[in-house]
C-alpha cells in the first residue's frame, strides 16, 4: 500500500473507503521523526475517505515529530480537499 522509495512514501493503493483503515495505519507506521513525502503518482483513483486520510496522517506525524507534506495529489481528491474547506491543512511538496 505504501512503499518508501527515493526518500518519499509512494502510495500504491486506491485512496477509496475499501482501503482507507490499511492506508491510515500504512502511513502511520512509515512516518519518522523528520519530513515525510507521500507521494500520490501512482494512485489512479481517490474519493472523499482520501481526505480524511491524509489529515490522519498530518495528526499522526505530530506525535512522530515528522513533518508531512504531499506530492501528485490526484485533481479528484483535490476538489474534494477545495469543497470541504480543508486545501490550506495539506501541505503541498
Amino acid at each position: 500500500m505504501i512503499e518508501r522509495q527515493a526518500g518519499r512514501l509512494v502510495v500504491t493503493a486506491p485512496l477509496t473507503l475499501a482501503n482507507a483503515r490499511g492506508l491510515l495505519e500504512a502511513g502511520r507506521a512509515a512516518l519518522q521523526p523528520g519530513e515525510q513525502v507521500f507521494d500520490f503518482s501512482q494512485v489512479g483513483e481517490g474519493d472523499s475517505s482520501a481526505v480524511a486520510v491524509m489529515l490522519g496522517w498530518l495528526r499522526a506525524a505530530d506525535a512522530t515529530r515528522s513533518t508531512v507534506r504531499f506530492a501528485h495529489i490526484p485533481a479528484g481528491v483535490r476538489s474534494l480537499a477545495e469543497l470541504y474547506g480543508v486545501t490550506d491543512l495539506l501541505p503541498l511538496a
